[in-house]
């Protein structure tokens, strides 16, 4: 069972609001809380592509 962690951007509380990050053997694990059943299995490297485009849409990609 993977230790997810609560994104510091998320609304406080307890609510159902919020992404959430795990670890397994080689890859990060992402969901969002209020669907736990669907997860998103990414390399560090995806992870930091999807961050990335998600902060800066704009910016050029080689």
């Amino acid at each position: 069972m993977p230790d997810w962690q609560k994104s510091t951007f998320s609304g406080g509380g307890d609510g159902n609001e919020c992404v959430e990050l795990a670890r397994d053997e080689s890859n990060l694990l992402l969901r969002e809380s209020d669907d736990p059943d669907r997860i998103l299995t990414l390399t560090p490297a995806a992870l930091s592509a999807l961050i990335s485009r998600a902060t800066h849409p704009d910016a050029t990609r080689k």
